[in-house]
């Protein structure tokens, strides 16, 4: 088992559960990482912090600086910002529970962990409010303090245990009306709704399982690395040929045909195909 990344409570009202935080995510992500080499002698780059003025300088001599204008800052010393941070209060209060689609999830910031029970005491009342919110498929919203930063988490009853995500504030995120002028008015006709919708259908299904999904290039990538442990691989880059413009209609007429017939084979769909009445 994983060390816990972080220790607390989960509290609601008078319920105060404690807990232990895993981060959900791998540390490396699953991803093959790369150092940057000199072509030549193939040794480690390496960054120095320069000055244009005085040369290289020492960690120590470095501050935080904000250009209030061209070429004029203001500088804020670590205390002085170590004095704004909040308290760590080690508790996840949770304000309301929400309906698990409450929240878009553009707001996910891509931070979250498994909540897991810390120790014997907590293990009743953690199941309890597990199941009630499970049941009544709610998530709850919560505000925590991570690393001196206040933040706001929605935590949601998950396979046996529950998950907190991170959530971006408001004004952290653009509008998704600052791009509405990118978007042309529907110029479709019944018609082509109506033979989307089928297509939408015909490609519905239940149980999505994201584990069927894989990143395919890291696998490739992975392979390529191992080949040139021992020799050269090439790797000739290949380009992707422009798919042929067709009219609307004919590409929507195609592939509903193609759903249908990989629905009959038994390809299409990962699980069981949803059947909605349209009315």
């Amino acid at each position: 088992m994983a060390r816990p990344s972080w220790s607390g409570f989960l509290r609601f009202n008078l319920i105060s559960v404690p807990v232990k935080g895993f981060t959900a995510t791998k540390s490396s992500g699953g991803k093959i990482g790369f150092h940057m080499l000199h072509s030549l002698c193939h040794s480690r780059i390496r960054y120095k912090k320069v000055c244009p003025i005085h040369g290289e300088v020492r960690d120590d001599e470095i501050v935080s600086g904000y250009e209030t204008s061209k070429g004029h800052y203001v500088t804020v010393g670590k205390e002085e910002r170590s004095a704004l941070k909040a308290e760590d209060e080690k508790t996840i209060a949770v304000d309301a529970f929400v309906e698990e689609s409450a929240v878009d999830p553009v707001y996910f910031s891509g931070r979250s962990y498994f909540l897991v029970p810390d120790g014997k005491v907590a293990q009743k009342p953690y199941s309890v409010l597990l199941e009630a919110m499970r049941e009544e498929r709610r998530c709850a919203v919560a505000q925590v303090v991570f690393a001196g930063r206040s933040q706001v988490a929605i935590v949601r009853p998950g396979d046996g245990v529950f998950t907190m995500s991170l959530l971006s504030y408001e004004d952290e995120l653009k509008k998704a009306a600052d791009f509405a002028d990118e978007v042309e008015e529907s110029s479709g006709n019944p018609e082509e709704r109506k033979l989307a919708k089928s297509l939408i259908e015909a490609s519905s299904i239940e149980g999505f399982d994201l584990s069927h999904y894989k990143d395919d290039y890291n696998e490739r990538l992975a392979k390529l690395v191992e080949g040139k442990k021992h020799e050269a691989v090439a790797s000739p880059e290949n380009e992707e040929e422009a798919p042929a413009v067709i009219n609307l209609m004919d590409a929507l007429r195609q592939s509903l045909d193609r759903a249908k017939k990989a629905k009959s084979a038994g390809k299409a769909p990962r699980s069981k195909t949803v059947h909605r009445k349209t009315g």
